[in-house]
């Protein structure tokens, strides 16, 4: 009879998986794209979504705002993303997609990140508090609590 020991294979084997899926999808959205997997991640929901506040976009990418300005930096010189003053406060700026921007954003594959949300928002309530639990599990065992997450790569 297997136990429940006898699945670290398999577990490890799941764990490569994982890494090597984001890292294909990151290589595939870049390879057609010429975008970094958070640059997508950022054009794809302001395509959804423009006109958008950096700190709308921030809350969906779940990062702060320091980081994804550094992203629509890069984004705004590559001629994809431009920020205007809102037409309702003069004070705050919004985003909105060039028409490159646009394009890019209806040719280029579904980044890593949306395929995870929409996969969460699939499953059951008992099954998501089952991942929560296991990922926190392993960024225990590896020590990484303190560690600030990065965007995705790839």
């Amino acid at each position: 009879m297997r136990t429940i020991r006898d699945a670290n294979s398999d577990i490890l084997d799941d764990l490569r998986r994982i890494f090597q899926a984001v890292h294909e999808y990151s290589k595939l959205a870049e390879k057609v794209s010429g975008l970094t997997g958070p640059q997508l991640w950022a054009v794809k929901l302001l395509a959804r979504g423009a006109p958008m506040r950096v700190s709308d976009l921030a809350r969906q990418m779940y990062l702060r705002a320091p980081t994804v300005v550094g992203i629509i930096d890069r984004l705004e010189a590559k001629g994809l993303v431009t920020r205007t003053h809102s037409r309702k406060d003069r004070r705050a700026v919004e985003l909105c997609l060039t028409d490159s921007g646009l394009e890019l954003a209806s040719k280029s594959p579904e980044v890593v990140q949306n395929m995870l949300l929409e996969g969460f928002d699939e499953i059951t309530d008992e099954q998501f508090r089952h991942l929560e639990e296991g990922m926190k599990l392993i960024v225990q065992m590896l020590g990484a609590e303190k560690l600030t997450p990065q965007p995705l790569h790839g």
